[in-house]
């Protein structure tokens, strides 16, 4: 009787937990479902052509975020292009190449540490050393290597965290069979460990397409478009968030703000499944 009375209130308490657990599921599903779609249809109405393919007229009474979207372009291309390579070869080395594990330690916990600053302070640092000291003033270009700092950490540690997983066997297994050090992670160690570095890659587009308080410190907030690509890094552009913050906060265009968060999150999902692709792309081949 004791052990069909346990088992009956096992029961019961596993159907309890799963049930909370499914709760939580789809109440966390629901609510992600309702704000898209509450910015969605908020948003979309209001996005049209004109205000795609135009810049901000007082003249004309117009309202356009072309140049906003180029410097948002900019700023995430930009970023990566720099922090991909520097990220990916940091943890290659801290993981593989690093004898003294004292110092990977301290890296390790100092990386940690940089993930959790709040970005306006790298905006503060961005702005005194790239816009101040170096002369560049409000610039895209100041705007993506403050970038390149905030997001260089978070490579850094989920590479180093998707090289892990690589089981040690794969390792032996190749330079067993006469591989050198750099062959092997080239050609064993790096494509088991693609999807981790996407992820990183996911993340730091997230973090630089959500990032407002230190692009208003370091690339400003001018919508102008410029006839080169040296100019638009030379000059100072606002981001899409930049310019929601303005627009709803600033001018109380609540409408133009709902329109940019559509563009953003439009924008986001087709960054973050070209990465994605190109992931699966990679470790394919």
């Amino acid at each position: 009787m004791k052990l069909e009375k346990k088992s009956a209130g096992r029961v019961a308490y596993d159907r309890i937990l799963r049930f909370l657990l499914y709760f939580c599921a789809l109440l966390t599903c629901a609510l992600l479902v309702l704000l898209i779609g509450y910015i969605f249809l908020r948003g979309l109405p209001n996005v049209t052509w004109q205000l795609l393919s135009t810049q901000e007229s007082f003249r004309n009474d117009t309202i356009g975020i072309l140049p906003n979207i180029i410097s948002t372009l900019l700023l995430i291309f930009g970023t990566l292009i720099i922090v991909l390579p520097l990220g990916v070869g940091a943890a290659i080395y801290l993981t593989e190449y690093a004898r003294n594990k004292k110092v990977v330690e301290v890296i390790e916990f100092a990386t940690e540490t940089l993930t959790g600053i709040p970005s306006i302070l790298y905006g503060l640092v961005g702005m005194l050393f790239f816009c101040l000291a170096l002369g560049w003033g409000s610039s895209i270009r100041a705007g993506i290597l403050t970038l390149v700092i905030m997001t260089l950490p978070t490579i850094v540690r989920t590479t180093q965290e998707s090289l892990k997983t690589v089981p040690q066997s794969y390792r032996e297994a190749s330079l067993g069979l006469g591989s050198g050090k750099w062959h092997m992670v080239r050609t064993v160690v790096l494509p088991c460990s693609v999807d981790g570095i996407v992820t990183g890659c996911i993340l730091s587009i997230g973090r630089i397409v959500g990032e407002s308080a230190a692009l208003l410190y370091t690339a400003g907030s001018a919508g102008i478009l410029s006839r080169s690509l040296l100019q638009a890094l030379e000059s100072s552009g606002g981001s899409l968030t930049v310019a929601l913050y303005m627009y709803s906060m600033e001018r109380g265009e609540i409408e133009v703000g709902f329109a940019i968060a559509s563009i953003l999150m439009i924008l986001t999902l087709v960054i973050n499944l070209s990465a994605k692709f190109l992931g699966a792309k990679l470790k394919k081949n």
